[in-house]
């Protein structure tokens, strides 16, 4: 079994293996020709409980043979310009380069003595990302395993920053359109239910600073203490970014910890033409960015910045076995000591090549055509008399509602549209992701990918259409 561990004896074998896997998810890649299979669950669930793992296959080519029929065949490729589902992005080849040898060589970016120059490029990375936000020279950060983790993470720095120490009385603001992490962390973090006050949001789906401002004076006047403000720059739903100016001067007013959620939108970082969305961030306390969302990288590679590097101190602890306080005196740079996690993957490696490579105005390039192309999206929404488009897009989604002419129910028009999708995705063709609004059932479109063109966006709308007319007519025939 020693043949199989990756070492000097056996580089010429590691050779033959990758290549031969290679090969095989290039020839899937280039013979892909619609996003799914539309295999289902129960399809599925049989071919996959029908290996036994305890009967090895014995060589490489084998066990690829077998993928082809249990994973590569039935995967959902997100590099197909009619995958328009969920925020997911197509990956940039010098990235893909970086994860193969991160994952051979598997440095862990725990301590310095596991991962020596890995540390170095990582705390390299997160200086150019705070210094293109503009947090200033006592910034730092660590890369996290994504969003949610960043956002955790932002929100125990401000739970311990905060000027109390009664639990009760903290209070975390976010728009009703922010992602579900700001709950979930709050309720990890011991704060309550009731902790996450929920601002709503005006037409364009960003966070209305005079209500916010009216919330943080009730908090006040009732003695509760404004934890965190988090601002979102790209919501799931609508790529909305909250107004970051006017929530930074709020922060600033009522001492609250400001948060900016930009997983999504942390491409207009590299943007040639829209940076000036993000403006405001750069006065941030703490900064989420998913580079697998909108930087092309793949899963996983995200980042949690902030303003104050002392501020990290928060999730430190140390180890005798692995990074003693005498290493601090030392100035031995353990990224252990900022991070939430202990072994964690070289993930910054797949970034730093796709910078080496592309540079950051070719990423920013990308961005913008995926934006450009969602504006297209909603022009040709508007103009259609089939479809309700909720909102123009400020980053790439579009979210929308098929309307058939002849229905006026609109529990019969959300069954229509909750159709629809199940039905596109059962058939393969393309693969749209779905919401709710006002309680009414939705589509949405999550564009990332520069390949896919206006066309494929009418050719997928009427798709919908269809299925929703098809869906309509045989309810009427039933009924």
């Amino acid at each position: 079994m020693r043949s199989h561990l990756l070492n000097d004896a056996t580089a010429e074998s590691y050779r033959r293996s990758v290549t031969e896997g290679v090969e095989r998810v290039a020839d899937k890649l280039a013979a892909t020709r619609r996003p799914f299979t539309g295999v289902t669950p129960a399809e599925l669930a049989p071919v996959i409980d029908a290996v036994d793992l305890d009967r090895p296959l014995g060589d490489s080519s084998a066990a690829l043979d077998e993928l082809e029929d249990v994973y590569l065949r039935d995967a959902v490729y997100f590099h197909h310009p009619r995958y328009l589902g969920h925020l997911n992005c197509p990956v940039v080849i010098p990235a893909v380069l970086g994860e193969a040898v991160l994952s051979a060589v598997n440095s862990s970016l725990d301590t310095w003595d596991q991962s020596a120059g890995g540390t170095l490029i990582e705390r390299k990375l997160i200086d150019w990302t705070t210094g293109r936000i503009g947090l200033g020279p006592a910034a730092d950060g660590v890369f996290t395993s994504g969003g949610t983790q960043s956002n955790l993470q932002a929100m125990l720095l401000a739970r311990e920053e905060a000027k109390t120490d009664d639990l009760a009385k903290l209070r975390v603001f976010s728009s009703e359109c922010s992602h579900f992490s700001v709950q979930k962390s709050a309720t990890l973090l011991g704060l309550g239910a009731d902790a996450v006050i929920s601002i709503p949001v005006d037409r364009n789906k960003r966070m209305q600073s005079v209500v916010l401002a009216a919330e943080l004076e009730a908090c006040r006047a009732e003695g509760l203490v404004p934890m965190a403000i988090v601002a979102t720059a790209g919501t799931t739903d609508f790529g909305s970014i909250d107004p970051l100016p006017e929530v930074a001067a709020l922060a600033e007013e009522y001492g609250a910890w400001m948060h900016v959620d930009a997983a999504y939108g942390c491409g207009l970082l590299a943007s040639l033409t829209r940076r000036h969305l993000l403006d405001g961030i750069e006065r941030a306390d703490s900064v989420t960015v998913d580079y697998h969302k909108s930087f092309f990288q793949p899963v996983s590679s995200s980042a949690l910045l902030v303003r104050d590097g002392a501020t990290l101190r928060h999730a430190t602890y140390h180890a005798d076995y692995l990074n003693p306080r005498r290493t601090i005196a030392e100035q031995i740079p353990n990224q252990v000591d900022k991070s939430l996690q202990t072994t964690r993957r070289f993930d910054a490696l797949k970034l730093w090549m796709t910078l080496r490579v592309m540079g950051a105005d070719g990423v920013g390039e990308l961005f913008d055509e995926v934006c450009d192309l969602a504006r297209e999206g909603f022009e040709l929404l508007a103009a259609d008399p089939r479809y309700d488009v909720v909102v123009a897009p400020q980053l790439s989604t579009l979210v929308y509602r098929y309307i058939p002419s002849a229905v006026t129910s609109p529990a019969e028009i959300d069954r229509a549209n909750l159709y629809a999708r199940k039905a596109l995705f059962a058939s393969g063709e393309a693969v749209v992701a779905g919401t709710k609004v006002d309680g009414r059932q939705y589509l949405k479109f999550t564009l990332l990918n520069p390949e896919t063109t206006a066309a494929d966006i009418a050719a997928v709308l009427d798709l919908i259409a269809g299925h929703a007319e098809q869906y309509l007519g045989e309810t009427l025939v039933h009924a």
